[in-house]
Parts: C-alpha cells; structure tokens; sequence
C-alpha cells in the first residue's frame, strides 16, 4: 500500500455521509480496522462492504466527527469498484477499500481492508507537532470517556490536554476546546 503505512494510522474514516476517526492497522501487508458494533461506521461497513480512509491535517475535524456528524456538503461521492462511496471534500488524500467483517463480538467487530483505490488531492507538509498528535490521543480517550466516565481516562485526557496546551497551535487548541465541551468540562 502507499499511504496507508505500517503501524496503526489515524485516519477519518467515511461511509454513507458519515464520517469517524478511526484507527487502520497495518501488519505483515494486511489491513483492518477494529470497530465498535452499533457505531454508525460498523452499521454502514456491515451493510455496505466498504470504507474510505480519509487523511486530514485539521484538528477540530477529528474532534467533530469523534462526537457528531457532519453535513452532507462535506462528502463527496466516489465512484469506485463498480460502488459509490463516500469521502470528505477536504481530504487532501483518500483510500478507498472493500470492508469484509471478519470476526463479530459484543465489543468489537474487527474488518478486513482490501484497497481498491488510492488518491492524492493536494501535496502539504505538515511538521510534526506534539499538539496535533496530543488532540489525536485525547479523541480516542475522550470517546471511551464520555461512555465509561473512567477517572483513570479523564487523568489521560487532562495529559494530553497539558501538552496540546504547551506544543499545540490555534488550531490544536481550539480543538482542545471543543473536545472538552463534548465530555462535560
């Protein structure tokens, strides 16, 4: 794969006019996502078999569509492998895949990724920033947050939030705005 690398890459994921930050795993050429079942993301890859990774460099999106959903003006329909499927209009690059749920449980639902098509829209360098990867962090605490109310998370997110607050830019720390507004605090 090209844009897709080795590791776990946070990427917002798109089906039928929703949009998710979602983590893609890569191991040994293989690709999958873990998914939380009654999600609307695992709603729509369950019926629909396919997903597109969307890669974005703007906090506050990651921070929206972890807690709402967006307008449909923010998608743009993609027609791919014979499907027509769904990406942000901002995404400076996408990758579109067939999903194929491969194991089901109360608490996960782990997908199957097979690329079917890959697109860059526009070329940025983005420096590292600690803030940005810190608001990336703090989203995924956040969502288990919000359900679980977890002291130990809330400990994670007030973590991060310090180094949002001392590496970050306007944007990092404006989404640190948002993000505390959806968890209550």
């Amino acid at each position: 794969m090209g844009l897709i690398k080795g590791g776990i890459n946070e990427v917002i994921a798109t089906t039928v006019f929703n949009a998710a930050p979602i983590g893609i795993h890569f191991h040994d050429k293989t690709a999958n996502m873990i998914l939380f079942p009654g999600s609307h993301t695992a709603e729509n890859i369950e019926r629909d078999g396919w997903v597109v990774a969307n890669f974005v460099h703007d906090p506050m999106l990651y921070v929206r569509t972890a807690f709402e959903d967006l307008s449909r003006d923010a998608f743009v329909e993609e027609p791919v492998a014979g499907r027509t499927m769904c990406r942000l209009a901002g995404a400076e690059a996408w990758v579109a895949f067939i999903a194929t749920v491969e194991r089901k449980t109360d608490g996960a639902m782990i997908v199957r990724l097979a690329q079917k098509k890959e697109i860059i829209e526009g070329v940025a360098v983005h420096p590292v920033n600690r803030g940005f990867n810190s608001i990336i962090d703090a989203t995924v605490h956040a969502t288990r947050y919000r359900l679980k109310r977890d002291p130990e998370l809330k400990k994670l997110i007030d973590y991060h939030a310090g180094i949002i607050r001392k590496c970050g830019g306007k944007n990092e720390i404006e989404a640190l705005g948002m993000l505390m507004g959806y968890i209550g605090e």
